[in-house]
């Protein structure tokens, strides 16, 4: 096994700072500087590239990863990402197929790139695969399996996917196409270079989520897809199938300031939210970690811009309030974030044309007793982080015909 980064002491700093089978090629081909979305193509699940790092010594390794799906379709094509790191990256095989269990595939799928079995993907590069004709369901474990098969020494990828990836040792070769997982014996719990999965689903839309840890569903139960998007999805495709859910938080992300590998929600919204094939709506839940640097009024101004923008290109708008975190173990909360904190959920919840219709998760999670901090019950123990009950309470207090998606649903 390799250790490859700080894992929770990274986390820890973070937060304390902000408080085998037939190929299909149709012509998607080879992209490495934006995406073709094409007539038809809906994001099914997606990620954004939140992290770089360097490694030491890993080459002909493969990696496994699986990812919930959200809306089905016939045909299934996958977007990676170079985003952050400063060398290319060479992907030698890559396969697609559902999960049987643990790292083991029911039938692997072969994905190719403009026709060709391998990629190379530039420093802040991107790469988008041909179509693969394969039944994909909606609600379903989706395992998209990569062979990295040149020397590896930076790694684009999201932390804390709260999924176990499954990784081959270094030097093992191919195993892409391996229906058994026994060649995976190693995991991590992020998602490297992949950023998202399509598939072809004429009329179907999707919603995308932009947010920070608690959209990213941190400290929700990992390997249950039990964050808030997911759950939304699950709710949503009961009621009308064929709609996507696409989560696009970040780990300690802000509306108005960011990193290099962890850019602004303003900064990031082209890439994340405006570029997702298929985005119809976006649920923007951020704020949280703008309060302890940025006034209420900037906070807002961000809001207002990035609604803006949202609707110039079709899309709806549905701003959510500001979960309470008094008590928050790493500290942030004052009187005065508090205050900031309540005059943009009034904003939120009154904001005019600014936003098309509102989520009350500040009023879903909080104590009624004492309404600045979360309900014991969503209560994940840090008091900022709500459980997997506070997730669902998230997800079920959104109106789905707000979304523009849920004709007919309650």
């Amino acid at each position: 096994m390799h250790a490859i980064r700080g894992g929770p002491i990274a986390l820890l700093l973070a937060l304390i700072a902000v408080l085998a089978g037939p190929v299909a090629p149709a012509g998607a081909g080879q992209q490495t500087d934006g995406h073709r979305h094409g007539h038809g193509w809906t994001g099914t699940w997606a990620t954004a590239p939140s992290e770089h790092y360097e490694v030491s010594g890993m080459s002909e390794v493969t990696v496994r990863m699986p990812v919930r799906t959200s809306v089905g379709g016939s045909r299934v094509r996958v977007r990676l990402s170079n985003a952050y790191a400063t060398e290319p990256v060479t992907i030698g095989h890559a396969t697609v197929g559902l999960r049987d269990s643990g790292s083991s595939v029911k039938r692997p799928y072969e994905v190719r790139f403009g026709g060709k079995r391998q990629v190379t993907i530039p420093a802040g590069g991107t790469a988008v695969s041909d179509p693969v004709r394969f039944p994909l369901p909606a609600g379903a474990d989706l395992v998209v399996s990569l062979y990295l098969s040149g020397q590896v020494s930076h790694i684009t990828d999201h932390w804390w996917a709260q999924q176990t990836v499954y990784w081959t040792d270094y030097q093992a070769g191919d195993h892409a196409a391996d229906p058994g997982g026994d060649a995976f014996t190693w995991t991590t719990t992020s998602w490297p270079f992949l950023s998202g999965v399509d598939v072809s689903a004429p009329g179907a839309g999707a919603v995308v989520a932009l947010g920070d840890s608690i959209t990213d569903g941190s400290y929700s139960t990992a390997d249950t897809n039990r964050r808030w998007p997911d759950l939304l999805s699950a709710r949503l495709n009961a009621c009308r199938p064929g709609a996507g859910v696409l989560n696009a938080g970040i780990t300690s992300n802000r509306i108005t300031a960011g990193t290099e590998t962890n850019p602004s929600a303003l900064d990031r919204l082209e890439r994340d939210v405006l570029s997702q094939p298929g985005a119809r709506t976006l649920i923007l839940f951020e704020g949280i970690n703008d309060l302890g640097g940025a006034s209420a009024e900037q906070i807002i101004a961000g809001m207002k811009t990035i609604a803006s923008r949202a609707h110039q290109r079709g899309m709806r708008v549905v701003g959510a309030t500001i979960t309470p975190y008094k008590g928050f173990t790493w500290g942030g909360w004052t009187e005065e974030t508090e205050a900031r904190r309540l005059q943009v959920n009034a904003f939120v919840r009154h904001s005019g044309h600014v936003f098309d219709d509102y989520a009350d998760f500040d009023r879903a999670v909080r104590d009624p007793a004492d309404p600045q901090r979360l309900g014991e019950a969503y209560d994940s123990g840090d008091h900022l982080h709500p459980n997997d009950a506070g997730m669902k309470a998230f997800a079920d207090s959104i109106d789905l015909t707000s979304l523009g998606l849920g004709r007919g649903c309650s």
